[in-house]
């Protein structure tokens, strides 16, 4: 395991969409930092190759599989938690589309895991943080909640309104110990950028890949082990002073607006 600093020793941390990406990243990150993790993801063989791959590299981890979407399931894994400290609400759907082009059943499906997942892990788990006498919760928002991003007419909106849900509960629970913030990355090279390239541009991956990461000023896509860095830091003790924040952390592009 990759020495870091025990930042998050004996913190139990929930971490959805924790199967592949930003969440995997996370998920290690936070074991390697000390933390019990809990890998929800809707596919239980992903969230056990995450746990295993903790296990093995002598962390702590748990594998759950659940729909974040689905209101009765994610309430039985918050009732079935011994503790919670920390919750990192990741788990996200993509889509590419205009007003026009994005279909009712597009935005059904965006609304019921961006907006509606995210709103079961801060509704079934700022209680249960409320118990403990408080604890940290992110928020994976994106830089479509900030910026007008070509094409992404129903993304940008349910990534609005991680960020203002951030808000609203970084507000609501301030002086009741609860801090909480969001993260806005742009591009970040995860397996969902390959087979999106593999799908939409058969054998010109490569070339599409270079044109993507050069849309960044700093002239690349972002790592996941960079947002779990960050990730660490911000539900760590050492960002005790933090919440009601959103950090863009995305290679330059919001220098562009």
């Amino acid at each position: 395991m990759t020495p870091f600093p025990s930042r998050l020793q004996h913190a139990h941390a929930l971490i959805t969409g924790a199967g592949s990406g930003i969440g995997r990243a996370i998920a290690e990150r936070f074991a390697a930092e000390g933390a019990h993790v809990v890998v929800l993801d809707a596919s239980l063989t992903a969230a056990e190759a995450v746990a295993s791959a903790i296990h093995t590299a002598g962390g702590s981890a748990t594998a759950v599989a659940c729909d974040v979407s689905q209101t009765d399931a994610m309430q039985a894994i918050f009732a079935a938690l011994p503790r919670l400290d920390i919750l990192v609400n990741n788990a996200g759907i993509a889509h590419v589309g205009t007003v026009e082009s994005t279909q009712p059943a597009d935005l059904d499906r965006l609304y019921a895991v961006n907006v509606k997942g995210v709103y079961h892990g801060l509704h079934f788990g700022v209680p249960r943080l409320l118990a403990q006498g408080g604890g940290v919760i992110l928020n994976l928002a994106s830089i479509a909640s900030r910026l007008g991003l070509a094409d992404r007419f129903g993304y940008g909106m349910t990534k609005g309104a991680v960020l203002s849900m951030t808000l609203s509960v970084a507000r609501d629970y301030v002086s009741r110990g609860i801090r909480c913030n969001c993260l806005c990355p742009a591009r970040v090279h995860t397996p969902f950028v390959d087979g999106f390239l593999a799908k939409n541009y058969p054998g010109r991956e490569a070339e599409m890949f270079a044109k993507l990461s050069a849309a960044q000023p700093i002239g690349r896509m972002g790592t996941p082990d960079e947002i779990a860095a960050f990730a660490a830091f911000l539900c760590s003790r050492e960002a005790g002073f933090i919440t009601g924040s959103a950090y863009e952390i995305d290679g330059g592009v919001t220098l562009l607006r």
